[in-house]
């Protein structure tokens, strides 16, 4: 990969956009002047680590002219020392710039739907459903996304048999698509009085959130039924029909939202729900085709795999498909996730890369 090319290849392309911008036709074409923004927010850091790289380059370019002339036995030391640290410095902003280079998937800008639903382990399996949940929460607050609940269903000993919410903002799909897959916690539960250590499980899914254009629905297909919202959603949750349930016949796929005071904005946030499960079908079948190339670690397409510990006695998160550990479970447990993400969109990075090498 020629790097200097491709980082002067954006940089231009940046000019172009800054210009493009202070255009004042483009005010009055909101469309064009929102994907200009996006654009320049996509390259802006590209730009940026290509003037720290052009600064590097030209400091150890005149470093190399000095000990070349060797006129001053301790500025020609320096010179050698700092070109040392200048090295170390360039290949780790180059393998930086490689992993910044490489095709984003469409599916990352998405917002998304997620589904969290205890599993096995019983009221225990609902308490740490509603752990999850809390833990999504917060790091939705530190990324500054918008949480809106889409449907639950309460277990009597606290948490939820499932909850299903959605997350809008940037990049959110892209971040959180690596938390599909079985959750396993092992700790002592709140409702066990001898003591014991258990181990019970959760399951997350994450849908991108489409829009109509992105998938085919024939309403013929669908049967829609209304019923009575239950669970906490303030009182006059229980006095009319405004809970909507979805089934699309073809493929027995169910939504359900009651989280909405209306039954017309519970049925647009149900069809959004369908379409990112029907979406979602497509998406996973792409996934494990390329899974069974790549041999991905990260992304395997298998939603059912058990991708992580939770092990509250020893404050351990140990994800599996990357075999890391962390020690701090506490404050993971409070939203600081950012860690364990931003390792596995690393490894699948470096698989991306290899691919890229292999091919």
């Amino acid at each position: 990969m020629d790097i200097e090319a491709k980082l002067k290849q954006i940089k231009s392309r940046f000019q172009e956009v800054n210009t493009a911008m202070s255009d004042p036709s483009v005010f009055d074409d909101p469309d064009k002047y929102t994907k200009l923004t996006k654009e320049r927010s996509d390259l802006e850091e590209l730009v940026e680590d290509y003037d720290k790289w052009s600064d590097l380059k030209n400091r150890q370019e005149g470093n190399k002219e000095l000990i070349e002339l060797n006129e001053d036995a301790e500025i020609t030391e320096m010179a050698m020392e700092e070109n040392k640290e200048i090295k170390v410095e360039l290949e780790e902003l180059e393998e930086e710039i490689k992993m910044k280079l490489l095709p984003k998937d469409p599916e990352d800008s998405k917002n998304a739907i997620i589904e969290v639903r205890a599993g096995t382990g019983g009221d225990e399996a609902a308490i740490f459903a509603g752990d999850l949940f809390d833990m999504y929460r917060r790091y939705s607050d530190k990324m500054g996304w918008n949480l809106s609940l889409l449907s639950l269903n309460e277990s009597e000993k606290g948490g939820y048999k499932e909850i299903t919410f959605s997350l809008e903002g940037n990049e959110v799909f892209g971040k959180m698509k690596f938390e599909s897959g079985v959750h396993r916690v092992q700790r002592v539960p709140a409702t066990e009085s001898q003591g014991r250590v258990h181990t019970s499980a959760a399951t997350v899914a994450v849908l991108p959130e489409v829009e109509d254009v992105d998938i085919d629905i024939n309403t013929s297909d669908l049967r829609i039924d209304t019923f009575r919202a239950s669970g906490a959603g303030g009182q006059h949750v229980n006095k009319t029909d405004s809970a909507i349930r979805i089934t699309h016949e073809p493929t027995g796929i169910v939504v359900e939202c009651q989280e909405e005071r209306s039954q017309h904005q519970n049925k647009e946030r149900a069809m959004t729900m369908l379409r990112a499960k029907m979406y979602d079908i497509e998406l996973e079948k792409k996934e494990k085709e390329r899974a069974a190339d790549r041999k991905s670690q990260v992304s395997t397409g298998d939603r059912s795999a058990k991708i992580r510990t939770y092990n509250y006695p020893q404050g351990r998160l140990t994800d599996h498909r990357i075999n890391l550990t962390l020690y701090n479970l506490d404050s993971i447990m409070k939203g600081d996730i950012d860690e364990v993400i931003k390792a596995l969109r690393v490894q699948n990075n470096l698989e991306k890369m290899q691919e890229l090498a292999e091919g």
